[in-house]
Order: structure tokens, then sequence, then C-alpha cells
């Protein structure tokens, strides 16, 4: 299928030059380099005063730490210190009920205090972000192979920690795995099914040498997909862009399908090629009439907002959210548009995502500061006298980890030749029933 070409326009918007690109990812991996605790690898959810760590961006950072390497923003030496020092707090941390557990059956609690690495308050136990943490440990140690003491023993703990988490524990009985636990509560009372960014969980879970999911479990996560037709574009539907993104930070799925791709003919990565067109032609058809939405101007997706807040904007009542999960096409949408969601699109669709940084770049030269873009912006939101847009003040490590890694699996496929490498990403694509492509020929 080809997907609908975007509308015309009086003029052609230039692309964001290879220079351009890499400055842009050089700057957003800044938030890894300079906001992580040196001593205990803790890397802030956000930059928000008093922000506690978040176990996703800190898996972020470990994957983030080869590209960093490949690119010269750190010597090997200084790379592998921090990746050191991040396994060995978690490997060494204490797993349990008690209060000064960090995580218990393997996995983590979600948000831990930067200082410390103590649990945060009232944080979950994230079965989703220990699979990012879990993820970005396995791409350090694909990276370090070097027969150094050092590079052995990231080798050592990243498989020690993987096979330390029991995703079969995560099932509680049921074929599907929890979102969650509390030692207070038990398990939250929500599981993964769907199409969601729970691919990679399902993937790592499957493939655990230890303590694997059984296969039925991933085609009851499947069984509750919804293929759908937005625009003349057919596609595997998730509203929030990143879902259509995250999984694939890490795997690379040209040519590889399961039984659900088989059917349809297609594979996950042309399914986010076509989301991200969904996505552009949303912002060109503009349904709910927010201010800037247009064809360089789209990416609906989790992200900060300008909210809580309800506004008379034009005669027009609207509700703004804070930080919340956006969709297509039915919402919530409340006018917020998020460059770093365009961004990590970029592997799928260049040829719509790099006009579409570049008018950011050009359009709201405010949005970008110390560590590349920010969260997010919100034209229909405006600041008081002077009409300026609202922008997000705030940097999020769940936003700036797939900038660097979409970049640079665009520029050169770094990640993806890592994990495609991984004999446990392999393992759980095949118990998945994935086939064909670079898992058949590797």
């Amino acid at each position: 299928m080809t997907a609908r070409a975007p509308a015309k326009t009086t003029k052609q918007q230039q692309s964001m030059t290879d220079a351009e690109l890499a400055d842009l990812q050089k700057s957003t991996f800044g938030y890894f380099l300079k906001e992580t605790n040196p001593a205990n690898g803790m890397v802030p959810d956000s930059t928000k005063e008093h922000a506690a760590a978040s176990i996703a961006a800190i898996g972020f950072a470990l994957t983030a730490y080869p590209v960093a390497v490949e690119r010269e923003y750190l010597t090997r030496g200084e790379a592998i210190g921090r990746v050191l020092t991040t396994l060995r707090f978690f490997w060494n941390g204490p797993q349990g009920t008690g209060p000064d557990a960090i995580g218990y059956q393997g996995f983590y609690y979600h948000f831990l205090l930067m200082a410390t690495g103590q649990r945060a308050p009232d944080a979950e136990l994230s079965t989703i972000d220990t699979a990012f943490l879990i993820a970005g440990a396995l791409t350090a140690a694909q990276f370090f192979d070097r027969d150094t003491p050092e590079e052995q023993e990231i080798r050592t703990l990243a498989d020690a920690l993987y096979a330390r988490v029991d995703w079969q524990w995560a099932q509680n009985g049921r074929l599907k795995v929890s979102h969650g636990w509390k030692p207070e509560t038990g398990f939250i009372k929500h599981w993964w099914d769907g199409y969601t960014e729970a691919l990679i969980l399902y993937a790592l879970g499957l493939g655990s040498p230890t303590h694997p999911l059984p296969a039925a479990s991933y085609a009851a996560w499947a069984e509750s997909y919804r293929w759908t037709k937005l625009y003349d574009i057919e596609f595997l539907y998730a509203g929030p862009l990143f879902v259509h993104q995250l999984s694939h930070v890490w795997i690379d799925f040209r040519g590889i399908q399961d039984e659900y791709m088989r059917g349809k003919g297609i594979d996950y990565f042309e399914n986010s090629r076509r989301a991200a067109y969904v996505q552009q032609q949303y912002g060109i058809r503009n349904p709910k009439g927010f201010a800037g939405y247009g064809e360089y101007s789209w990416g609906i997706t989790a992200s900060d907002g300008p909210g809580p807040a309800r506004r008379t904007v034009r005669g027009r009542p609207r509700t703004f959210y804070d930080y919340k999960a956006r969709a297509i096409p039915t919402g919530p949408d409340d006018g917020t548009l998020a460059p770093w969601a365009v961004v990590a699109s970029l592997p799928f669709a260049p040829e719509l995502v790099l006009p579409t940084i570049k008018y950011f770049d050009e359009k709201f030269p405010e949005m970008t500061s110390e560590y590349g873009f920010k969260c997010s912006y919100n034209p229909t939101f405006s600041n008081g006298a002077s009409g300026a847009s609202w922008i997000s003040q705030g940097y999020y490590g769940l936003d700036q980890g797939p900038i660097v890694m979409m970049i640079e699996n665009y520029r050169s496929g770094l990640t993806w030749r890592l994990l495609r490498q991984c004999p446990y990403i392999r393992m759980g694509l095949r118990r998945a029933g994935f086939t064909g492509g670079w898992l058949t020929r590797e």
C-alpha cells in the first residue's frame, strides 16, 4: 500500500542536513552525560526539580553509551565506567518486599531516588520499565565484547540481571503479563494486551533462559490487536505515536514477521512507517481545530502539557492536560505536539521527518536549548499577552533516549545491529513466531 502523499504547499520545506542531525543527536545525549548521578548510574525521569530516577531512562542511557563511544562523545573507558557503575548498582541492590528493596523477583521499581537509588514514594514495580532497563543492559553487553576484565564483567552482570527476572511470576497465574506490583497492594489490575510498547517486553520474556513466558502468552497478547484504516492508510492501530517506536529502538523489525503480520503481508517496521503518515495526515486535517497543526506540525504522543487547565480559545471551550498519553484520532488531544516523537520516527519515514524537524527548528527556535528539543509545545495554549505558544520547560529521559537511538539507527543501524546478534532477543522472537529476514540469515 502506498500512503497518501503530503498535501501540496507553495514552498517545499527544507530538510535537516546530516550535520544538523548530528548536532541534535549530540546535544540530546548531553542529558545522559550531565544529568546522570556518577555514583550509582541513576538518570532522572526529567529535569524538573526533585525528579526521581526512572529505570526506563536508565535503560536508555545504557543503550546510548555505545552510541556515545562510536560518535566519540565518550571514550570507551568512560562509557565502561558508567555502564559498570549502573549494572553493579542494580545487581547488588536489595531485592525483596522490605522497605530498603529496589526491586523484587528481578524486576525494579519504576522510580528510584537519585541520591540513594532507594524506592521513590509509592512507586510501582514496573514490568515494562524493567524491560527497557534490561534491553539497555543487553545492548551494552553486545557492544562491550572485548576480552578484558571490565568488559567481561559487563557481559556477566547483564546476563545475571536478565536471568533473575521472573517473567512467570509477573503473569500472576494468567497468560498475559501484569503492568506491575506493589508490596502494599499486590499486582496492578492491568495487563499487557493489544498492540502497545510491550512488544519488547514479550520478546525478552519469551527469550528468558531461566523463567520464560510460554508462547501462548504472546498469542494472548496479540489476540486483541486492532487493524484499522485511517485516511486511506491501513495499519495496526495504536493512538499514541510512541507505541510505534519504543520497541523499535532495540529490535530491527525489517523483514521479520509474526503470525499476525504474515497475515497482513507487512512487518512492524512498515506498520510504523504507516503510523507516521497517519500522524502527519491527522495534522493536515486537524479535525479538532487546534492552532499550528499542519504538514510539518504533527506528533501526538505521551508528553508534557500546559494543563491541567480549562480555557475558552476563540470562542471554543478547551481542556488542557499536563503529562498524558495523547492519541489520534479520537484523543485525548489538546493541541500539544512533541518533536521528540517525530524524531523517533526518523528510520521509518525520513522523507516526512527531516523536513518536519527542520520546520520545528526554524519556526520555534526557543524550543531548542542545552539538550536539544524540549519535550513539547502547544500553539493553542498561548502564554499571556505575548501570544507565544506554550513550550515545555522540562526534558524527559524517556524522550531523550529515543532521539539519540533512532537517529543512530537511521545513520548507522548500530543498536539494531547489536541486538540482532543477541541470542536472547533471537530466541524470544522465534518463540513469538517471528520468521524471515535477518532472523533466518544470521
